[in-house]
Protein backbone atom coordinates (compact mmCIF):
# COMPACT_ATOMS: atom_id res chain seq x y z
CA UNK A 1 0.00 0.00 0.00
CA UNK A 2 1.24 3.61 -0.98
CA UNK A 3 2.36 5.47 1.67
CA UNK A 4 0.33 9.49 1.25
CA UNK A 5 2.71 12.35 2.07
CA UNK A 6 1.36 15.98 2.46
CA UNK A 7 4.29 18.08 1.77
CA UNK A 8 4.47 22.18 1.56
CA UNK A 9 5.04 23.35 -2.10
CA UNK A 10 6.97 26.12 -0.69
CA UNK A 11 8.27 25.15 2.20
CA UNK A 12 8.75 21.41 1.98
CA UNK A 13 8.97 19.65 5.53
CA UNK A 14 12.57 18.56 6.12
CA UNK A 15 11.55 15.32 7.59
CA UNK A 16 8.83 14.62 5.22
CA UNK A 17 11.96 14.87 2.23
CA UNK A 18 14.39 12.65 4.43
CA UNK A 19 11.40 9.80 4.72
CA UNK A 20 10.80 10.45 0.42
CA UNK A 21 14.05 10.15 -0.05
CA UNK A 22 14.46 6.75 1.88
CA UNK A 23 11.73 5.38 0.36
CA UNK A 24 13.36 5.71 -2.85
CA UNK A 25 16.83 4.69 -1.80
CA UNK A 26 14.54 1.47 -0.77
CA UNK A 27 13.79 0.94 -4.16
CA UNK A 28 11.00 2.75 -4.21
CA UNK A 29 8.38 4.30 -6.97
CA UNK A 30 6.59 7.66 -6.45
CA UNK A 31 4.32 9.74 -7.84
CA UNK A 32 4.97 13.62 -7.05
CA UNK A 33 4.12 17.00 -8.48
CA UNK A 34 6.17 18.80 -10.85
CA UNK A 35 6.40 22.38 -12.18
CA UNK A 36 4.07 20.57 -14.92
CA UNK A 37 2.36 17.41 -14.38
CA UNK A 38 2.88 15.06 -11.85
CA UNK A 39 5.57 12.48 -12.64
CA UNK A 40 6.76 9.11 -11.65
CA UNK A 41 10.14 9.12 -10.11
CA UNK A 42 12.76 6.53 -8.81
CA UNK A 43 16.34 6.12 -8.42
CA UNK A 44 18.23 6.06 -11.73
CA UNK A 45 20.43 2.84 -10.88
CA UNK A 46 16.90 0.82 -9.68
CA UNK A 47 16.46 -1.29 -12.64
CA UNK A 48 13.90 -3.41 -11.43
CA UNK A 49 11.92 -0.03 -9.99
CA UNK A 50 12.32 1.38 -13.43
CA UNK A 51 10.51 -1.85 -15.03
CA UNK A 52 8.15 -1.27 -12.93
CA UNK A 53 7.25 2.05 -14.28
CA UNK A 54 7.87 1.00 -17.36
CA UNK A 55 5.00 -1.43 -17.05
CA UNK A 56 2.48 0.76 -15.38
CA UNK A 57 3.27 3.43 -18.30
CA UNK A 58 3.01 0.68 -20.91
CA UNK A 59 6.36 1.93 -22.78
CA UNK A 60 8.96 -0.09 -24.34
CA UNK A 61 12.24 0.68 -24.47
CA UNK A 62 12.36 3.60 -27.10
CA UNK A 63 10.55 5.81 -24.84
CA UNK A 64 12.43 8.57 -23.53
CA UNK A 65 12.67 8.82 -20.32
CA UNK A 66 13.37 12.45 -18.06
CA UNK A 67 16.85 12.40 -15.95
CA UNK A 68 15.54 15.26 -13.18
CA UNK A 69 18.76 17.11 -11.97
CA UNK A 70 19.77 19.66 -9.31
CA UNK A 71 21.60 22.06 -11.40
CA UNK A 72 23.26 22.37 -15.19
CA UNK A 73 26.66 21.23 -13.65
CA UNK A 74 24.52 17.74 -12.33
CA UNK A 75 23.54 17.54 -16.47
CA UNK A 76 26.82 17.49 -17.42
CA UNK A 77 27.66 14.75 -16.12
CA UNK A 78 25.12 12.58 -17.45
CA UNK A 79 24.98 14.62 -21.46
CA UNK A 80 26.91 15.39 -23.86
CA UNK A 81 26.82 19.22 -23.51
CA UNK A 82 28.72 21.34 -26.53
CA UNK A 83 28.45 25.20 -25.87
CA UNK A 84 25.78 25.99 -28.04
CA UNK A 85 23.67 23.57 -26.51
CA UNK A 86 24.45 24.77 -22.69
CA UNK A 87 23.90 28.50 -23.69
CA UNK A 88 20.14 27.24 -24.70
CA UNK A 89 19.95 25.32 -21.77
CA UNK A 90 21.52 28.07 -19.38
CA UNK A 91 18.94 30.07 -21.21
CA UNK A 92 15.75 27.78 -20.31
CA UNK A 93 16.43 26.06 -16.39
CA UNK A 94 15.05 25.59 -14.30
CA UNK A 95 11.49 25.62 -16.01
CA UNK A 96 9.01 23.24 -17.56
CA UNK A 97 11.79 22.27 -20.44
CA UNK A 98 12.86 18.70 -20.72
CA UNK A 99 15.90 18.13 -23.64
CA UNK A 100 16.94 15.36 -25.42
CA UNK A 101 20.37 15.00 -24.97
CA UNK A 102 23.10 12.07 -25.65
CA UNK A 103 23.76 10.37 -22.71
CA UNK A 104 27.71 9.82 -21.30
CA UNK A 105 28.96 6.46 -19.66
CA UNK A 106 27.82 7.60 -16.45
CA UNK A 107 24.25 6.19 -16.89
CA UNK A 108 22.76 2.70 -17.51
CA UNK A 109 22.40 1.55 -20.86
CA UNK A 110 19.03 0.23 -20.12
CA UNK A 111 17.79 3.79 -19.70
CA UNK A 112 19.36 5.17 -22.49
CA UNK A 113 17.03 5.27 -26.08
CA UNK A 114 18.06 1.56 -27.32
CA UNK A 115 19.76 3.39 -30.87
CA UNK A 116 20.12 6.58 -30.32
CA UNK A 117 21.52 6.10 -27.05
CA UNK A 118 19.89 9.33 -25.75
CA UNK A 119 17.92 10.38 -23.01
CA UNK A 120 15.50 13.19 -22.04
CA UNK A 121 16.90 15.72 -18.95
CA UNK A 122 15.61 18.66 -17.19
CA UNK A 123 15.86 21.26 -14.26
CA UNK A 124 12.50 21.32 -12.49
CA UNK A 125 11.23 24.57 -10.65
CA UNK A 126 9.21 23.21 -8.13
CA UNK A 127 10.62 23.54 -4.51
CA UNK A 128 9.88 20.15 -3.09
CA UNK A 129 11.24 18.40 -6.52
CA UNK A 130 14.36 20.45 -5.90
CA UNK A 131 14.81 19.55 -2.38
CA UNK A 132 13.86 15.82 -2.77
CA UNK A 133 17.11 15.58 -5.29
CA UNK A 134 19.17 17.10 -2.63
CA UNK A 135 18.32 15.11 -0.18
CA UNK A 136 18.92 12.14 -2.90
CA UNK A 137 22.26 13.51 -3.82
CA UNK A 138 21.66 12.54 -7.13
CA UNK A 139 19.45 12.88 -10.33
CA UNK A 140 16.10 10.90 -10.42
CA UNK A 141 14.90 8.97 -13.13
CA UNK A 142 11.47 10.23 -13.90
CA UNK A 143 8.13 9.74 -16.35
CA UNK A 144 5.25 11.56 -17.19
CA UNK A 145 2.32 9.99 -14.72
CA UNK A 146 0.17 9.46 -17.97
CA UNK A 147 -1.76 6.05 -17.68
CA UNK A 148 -2.90 3.89 -20.40
CA UNK A 149 -5.87 5.12 -22.08
CA UNK A 150 -6.16 8.56 -20.46
CA UNK A 151 -6.08 11.69 -21.94
CA UNK A 152 -4.33 13.46 -20.03
CA UNK A 153 -1.57 13.29 -16.97
CA UNK A 154 -3.15 12.56 -13.49
CA UNK A 155 -2.66 15.09 -11.37
CA UNK A 156 -4.95 14.64 -7.75
CA UNK A 157 -3.89 12.79 -5.53
CA UNK A 158 -6.20 11.03 -3.92
CA UNK A 159 -7.35 9.78 -7.25
CA UNK A 160 -3.44 8.86 -7.86
CA UNK A 161 -3.60 6.96 -4.69
CA UNK A 162 -6.56 5.25 -5.54
CA UNK A 163 -5.44 3.68 -9.06
CA UNK A 164 -1.77 3.32 -7.92
CA UNK A 165 -1.93 2.23 -4.39
CA UNK A 166 -0.41 -1.41 -4.80
CA UNK A 167 1.69 -0.84 -7.71
CA UNK A 168 4.24 2.22 -6.01
CA UNK A 169 5.44 2.78 -2.54
CA UNK A 170 4.80 6.95 -2.37
CA UNK A 171 2.20 9.43 -3.06
CA UNK A 172 3.39 13.17 -2.82
CA UNK A 173 0.48 15.66 -2.39
CA UNK A 174 1.56 19.29 -2.76
CA UNK A 175 -1.14 21.53 -3.52
CA UNK A 176 -2.69 21.90 -6.99
CA UNK A 177 -0.70 20.74 -10.16
CA UNK A 178 -1.28 21.21 -13.61
CA UNK A 179 -1.78 18.65 -16.50
CA UNK A 180 0.32 20.57 -19.00
CA UNK A 181 3.56 18.48 -19.52
CA UNK A 182 6.62 20.12 -20.37
CA UNK A 183 8.18 21.39 -23.74
CA UNK A 184 10.35 18.67 -25.71
CA UNK A 185 13.01 19.60 -27.34
CA UNK A 186 16.06 17.43 -29.03
CA UNK A 187 19.68 18.74 -29.01
CA UNK A 188 21.12 16.46 -30.75
CA UNK A 189 20.62 17.25 -34.16
CA UNK A 190 22.62 20.63 -36.23
CA UNK A 191 19.69 22.69 -34.59
CA UNK A 192 16.78 22.87 -31.88
CA UNK A 193 13.96 20.76 -33.15
CA UNK A 194 10.87 20.89 -31.45
CA UNK A 195 9.32 17.51 -30.37
CA UNK A 196 6.30 18.62 -28.22
CA UNK A 197 5.16 22.35 -27.46
CA UNK A 198 4.30 22.15 -23.66
CA UNK A 199 3.86 24.32 -20.60
CA UNK A 200 7.73 26.05 -20.90
CA UNK A 201 7.01 28.78 -23.75
CA UNK A 202 9.17 29.22 -26.21
CA UNK A 203 10.59 32.03 -26.53
CA UNK A 204 13.67 31.53 -24.36
CA UNK A 205 14.64 28.86 -27.35
CA UNK A 206 14.28 30.65 -29.69
CA UNK A 207 11.52 28.50 -31.32
CA UNK A 208 8.32 30.77 -31.35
Amino acid sequence: MAQFFSIHPEQPQPRLIRQAAEILRAGGVAAFPTDAAYSLGCRVGDGEAVARIRAIREVDERHHFTLMCRDLSEIANYARVDNSQFRLLKAATPGSYTFILEGTKELPRRILHPKRKTIGLRVPAHPLVLALLEELDEPMLTSTLLLPGDASPLNDAEDIRDRLKRRIELVIEAGPCGIEMTTVVDLTGAAPDLVRAGRGPLEPLGLS
